[in-house]
């Protein structure tokens, strides 16, 4: 088995690295709208924060979020991918614009429940102290809270990022061109399953293990600098 896997990478390295590519370069899209898509939830959802006041989008933001965290991945991008095309049948979305745009929206729920704990970590008196400086509510909030709150969000918006790398393999079922799509192709040539998909389990493996490691390391620095 060891020699097919070799043969297998010498012959169709490159094709994996192409499906590597678009494998991060998705997450990345993804983690960042995701980021700030989420951000205004958590704005919608922070009861300190004017705009949070209006009920009906509070409710509406609340309700996404429950909605997008209480259904599996997999049925929101089949939702997607046959809803998008006929909400705009004009626009003709490909594939890939479906996927991303509900892995987007995906991500975005969680990043908001993320970025609301982040906030309501910091202690209510960072409010209180600069609100009394003479800050409004918008500039104690951008001043002093997020800046602390930073360190909160920021660990755990890179494990969002690697769980997003490792969930774009379900956008292989609309064949986008990410890993799981390379492998799906690799066995359709070769009529082999288990060698290539060996290969890009390593691979998921160690982009996410070097990604966590980094993260490992962000992690302790900030802690450091907390002392």
């Amino acid at each position: 088995m060891l020699e097919k896997i070799i043969n297998i990478w010498d012959k169709y390295w490159m094709l994996f690295m192409q499906g590597l590519g678009i494998t991060l370069l998705l997450s990345a899209i993804i983690v960042i709208a995701g980021t700030l898509l989420g951000f205004l939830l958590a704005m919608l959802r922070l009861s300190s924060w004017k705009i949070a006041k209006i009920r009906p989008l509070n409710a509406m933001a609340g309700m996404y979020v429950e909605i997008v965290r209480g259904t599996p991945m997999l049925l929101q991008l089949y939702f997607f991918y046959f809803m998008l095309p006929m909400a705009f049948p004009q626009m003709n979305l490909s594939p890939v614009m479906c996927a991303t745009v509900a892995l987007c929206l995906n991500s975005a729920a969680y990043v908001s429940e993320v970025i609301r704990s982040g906030i309501q970590a910091v202690d209510k008196g960072q409010m209180e102290a600069a609100r009394s400086l003479g800050l409004n509510q918008r500039q104690a909030m951008v001043k002093v809270i997020l800046p602390q709150a930073v360190k909160n969000i920021m660990p755990a918006l890179g494990n969002e990022f690697v769980m997003m790398i490792k969930d774009t393999s379900l956008a292989s079922t609309f064949f986008v061109g990410e890993l799981m799509t390379v492998w799906q192709t690799v066995r359709g040539v070769l009529y082999l399953s288990i060698e290539p998909l060996i290969i890009v389990g390593c691979i998921y493996f160690i982009v996410t293990f070097s990604l966590s490691k980094g993260i490992y390391c962000m992690e302790r620095r900030m802690s450091a600098n907390e002392r």
